[in-house]
């Protein structure tokens, strides 16, 4: 390969490198939002939960 191809090449994996990471970082907060959903959820549960046990 000559030097022009190494370079279009080196680019190219830095671009698809940096999109991965935007990617990533998506994710994570898509993960930490749903950590929190799940969080109210099983709170509105346990109170439900309690307050059946409470009607018997």
């Amino acid at each position: 390969m000559d030097r022009t191809m190494l370079e279009a090449r080196l680019d190219l994996l830095r671009r698809e490198h940096a999109a991965g990471e935007e990617r990533l970082k998506a994710l994570d907060t898509q993960i930490a939002e749903q950590k929190r959903t799940q969080l109210r959820f099983a709170g509105a549960i346990q109170v439900l939960e309690e307050l059946l046990r409470e009607q018997g």
